[in-house]
């Protein structure tokens, strides 16, 4: 049997029970989708957290108070015995080589009061290099201004989405803007970021470290960010940084330095496992689809015991009988592969389009997954007519022995030439 007429009466089998073989298209389809949409989610989560920390730069480090330390069965972030000071960030500026800028960060949320309108945003404590470490960029006015002491003035700068909500298409320079029970003076615009990093930039208002410090009743920074001169420098420079401040600490390791390289790396493990376990998760809908499948052939073996009998008495042989149902299987598995990855391609990228900041992309497995089962159907269908054919054969050489047998018995009941000699004439 031909592989055209193998899949011809499988078809014509299949549109018998048209209801029963588009559930089970539909069931591969929804298999193969759910594991080309999941893992293009925790795909483009890692990709998301990766290009985030990127965008930073790679010479970063970041230092914590408090050490991780493991107690019990996880690492935790132990009691600090210093706070971690501004003083500290500008001890090490000053003492540690291989520190091109530095940032200290104080974090905390408060509201903000402008007129007759309020609302809570997130305040960042910060110096003016903050604008270089992070890339952040300027609309209208300037950054905060460099301090030489202690004393910092009462300025803030303020989010695109706070100037539009707070000051309501004005121009918010100069304006003075009421921060918990304090008054801070307007004196720039940051340009629209979004978010990164997890922080949403445009509804942060920034002011100086330690206005926030005393704005929060706080003694300890949130973060110091350091930018090293390349990232060749990183581990000699985290080695010194770690060093200086335990020095400055009496002897104290409360302090954790981290380079941008261990973060990325530890967030994309997490998220690389998370893909993983979603993608076990959708490939259980693949198995579900796969049984199936046997389920539908097991019933229309059930149902099709005539045919098979009509078959059988016309000459078809068991293996025969066998390579149409697994045909019959394999245009299921194929088809509903086609749909399902052709559907799972479209909705990635319909969900690119909806959020472009997401970079969805499935990963390159996944993809060759979705393939290798197609191919898969493919090999199935191409085995199940090499053994129809191979069976087909020696039912073929047997009706020719036959005629062969058939034709020598006639020439000897006949007076002529011998039956070998009659029959090649014939």
């Amino acid at each position: 049997m031909r592989l055209v007429d193998l899949l011809r009466f499988s078809a014509v089998a299949l549109s018998g029970h048209r209801v029963r073989t588009l559930l089970s298209l539909l069931g591969v389809a929804i298999g193969v989708m759910a594991v080309l949409v999941l893992t293009s989610l925790g795909e483009g989560a890692r990709l998301y957290v990766v290009s985030e920390f990127t965008s930073l730069g790679s010479n970063l480090l970041i230092v914590m108070p408090g050490r991780t330390e493991t107690t019990g069965g996880a690492p935790v972030a132990g009691a600090a015995a210093h706070d971690l000071t501004p003083a500290d960030g500008e001890a090490i500026r000053r003492h540690v080589r291989g520190v091109r800028r530095l940032a200290p960060l104080a974090f905390g949320t408060a509201s903000v009061r402008f007129g007759d309108r309020t609302r809570d945003v997130p305040i960042i404590g910060t110096t003016d290099e903050m604008e270089s470490v992070r890339r952040l960029q300027m609309g209208i006015g300037q950054y905060l201004p460099r301090v030489a002491g202690e004393i910092e003035a009462r300025v803030c700068v303020v989010g695109a989405k706070v100037q539009t909500e707070l000051f309501a298409g004005l121009n918010p320079l100069g304006e003075n803007l009421r921060i918990g029970q304090e008054r801070f003076r307007v004196i720039g615009v940051l340009a629209p970021r979004g978010l990164s990093m997890g922080m949403d930039f445009d509804e942060a208002v920034h002011v100086p470290v330690r206005r926030a410090l005393r704005l929060f009743n706080r003694t300890s920074l949130f973060r110091i960010l350091i930018e090293a001169g390349s990232h060749d420098e990183l581990p000699a420079l985290r080695g010194r940084v770690a060093g200086f401040l335990k020095q400055r600490h009496a002897g104290e390791e409360d302090v954790t330095v981290l380079t941008q390289d261990a973060v990325v790396e530890t967030f994309g493990r997490i998220l690389s496992i998370l893909t993983a376990v979603v993608a076990g998760i959708a490939a259980i809908s693949l198995t579900v689809a796969g049984i199936g499948i046997m389920n539908v052939m097991l019933v229309s073996v059930s149902e099709r015991t005539r045919e098979i009998g009509l078959l059988k008495a016309l000459g078809v042989t068991s293996r025969q009988v066998v390579a149409v149902f697994l045909a019959e299987a394999s245009l299921l598995s194929s088809i509903g592969g086609v749909v399902g990855l052709t559907a799972g391609l479209f909705s990635v990228r319909l969900l690119r389009a909806v959020y472009p900041a997401f970079p969805a992309e499935p990963p390159s497995w996944a993809v060759a997954a979705a393939a290798a089962r197609l191919q898969r159907g493919r090999g199935d269908l191409r085995r199940a007519s090499g053994a129809a054919r191979r069976a087909a054969r020696p039912r073929r050489r047997a009706r020719e022995a036959m005629t062969w047998t058939h034709c020598a018995t006639l020439c000897r009941s006949r007076s002529g030439p011998s039956p070998p000699i009659a029959c090649a004439r014939r």
